[in-house]
């Protein structure tokens, strides 16, 4: 099976016009530090975006619309070749040619250089503009305004200015080739809950279930989870965010499982975000077919309003108002879905739902006194006059969860 990828001229194109967007001034983009032995080191998204290196914490993208030279109008920071340091951790090598060409960028130049590249963008821009996300007054300023502020001190005149929003916008529409790999990640995603429709019975434990979707995602074409995987039955179906999959499954359980296959490189790429609420029986009880039925109305309506240019308010309110008028309204205390891309809660720079986009829909109830919860998610794309779902092959009817589930357990 051939994999997919981001080609490099698109990387270049977005950085182009990110160069456009700044209208003269100075931008930059810094990686992030982190990785190791024990975990793997994941970019700054934004910086993902524009660059598609994944691999070398440190560095820094500054864009200089107001450089002479086209060449060093995006110029890539690299830390320090150190090779006692890259025996262990990884090679790197030195900066050439075949170095460029895989990184993509004409000039490509050490960290130790970055300083006095940045003071002279400046000193002749006098704009400087922010394309980290702003940060509220309790947590740490962005990593590019606390640069830029310190600069603001030693360049008379200097501006800076709020661009947070122009990465964003650019990712909140999804290209063909990003699509292509949300596609792929859904087609495996499918594979997974296959899995997990073969094996779910009572008796078996949580996290039973989780591995048996991961494996299947893994066997696939994925690397692994898009994030930490959901099974919760029971009562602890009725825990949004429950993560320790450890009990054992009951007769008369639902099961609410939330997870996706991530695909792309390492712990980076795109990925789906799926809900799926199953009974470990294989049959729903009446009245947990009656409240099944009222959250699949949800997901149903509220998909039937998605296209281009709705508010994602408008969407909750359908969502929300279905389940209420149901009477359950107390108990849906979550927002009706969120963007996803190159993150399962991706960037949402503006009100409205842009053609391209990817977005979940998941309405649920949860009621802990009757010891279980309902949710159920599918991943939307959104088109010029309505829709794709990407993910409505997964079992998710009554009957078809019900009939799936007969096929494996006779």
């Amino acid at each position: 099976m051939t994999t997919l990828e981001i080609p490099e001229d698109e990387y270049a194109r977005r950085r182009a016009r990110v160069l456009t967007d700044l209208a003269g001034a100075t931008g930059l983009l810094f990686a992030g530090s982190g990785g190791g032995l024990e975990e793997d080191f994941r970019p700054d998204l934004n910086f993902q975006y524009l660059t598609g290196i994944i691999d070398e914490p440190g560095a820094v993208l500054l864009l200089d619309p107001s450089a002479v030279q086209s060449s060093r109008q995006q110029i890539l920071f690299l830390t320090p070749h150190l090779p006692e340091v890259e025996r262990w951790d990884g090679w790197r090598g030195p900066i050439d040619a075949a170095l460029k060409q895989k990184c993509g960028f004409k000039t490509v130049i050490r960290t130790s250089h970055f300083a006095g590249a940045l003071l002279q963008s400046c000193k002749r821009s006098k704009k400087a503009a922010c394309l980290h996300p702003l940060s509220n007054h309790v947590t740490p300023i962005g990593p590019d305004l606390e640069v830029l502020q310190k600069l603001q001190q030693r360049i008379p005149g200097l501006v800076i200015d709020d661009s947070s929003l122009i990465v964003p916008r650019l990712r909140a529409v999804k290209s063909e080739p990003e699509l292509a790999m949300i596609r792929r990640s859904a087609e495996i995603t499918e594979e997974g809950f296959s899995s997990i429709l073969s094996m779910l019975k009572p008796g078996v434990s949580e996290f039973d279930v989780q591995e048996a979707a991961e494996h299947g995602y893994r066997s696939h074409g994925s690397r692994g989870p898009f994030y930490g995987t959901i099974v919760g039955a029971g009562f602890n179906g009725t825990i949004l965010h429950y993560r320790a999959n450890s009990k054992i499954i009951g007769e008369n359980d639902l099961v609410v499982i939330d997870s996706g296959a991530r695909y792309g490189s390492g712990a980076c790429g795109y990925g789906s975000d799926v809900t799926r609420t199953y009974p470990a029986s294989g049959v729903f009880t009446e009245r947990q077919k009656e409240i099944y039925q009222i959250v699949l109305d949800s997901l149903e309506t509220t998909i039937a309003a998605v296209k281009a240019g709705v508010q994602y308010s408008e969407l909750d309110a359908i969502s929300r108002k279905i389940i209420t008028d149901a009477g359950y309204g107390d108990y849906y205390p979550h927002g009706v879905g969120h963007p996803i891309g190159l993150e399962v809660h991706d960037v949402q720079p503006d009100p409205t739902a842009p053609e391209g986009a990817v977005i979940t829909i998941e309405p649920g109830i949860y009621l802990p006194d009757e010891n279980f919860g309902v949710r159920i998610e599918d991943d939307i794309l959104v088109t010029a006059d309505g829709h794709v779902n990407l993910t409505g092959n997964i079992p998710k009817t009554i009957d078809e969860i019900e009939s799936s589930m007969a096929t494996y357990q006779t």
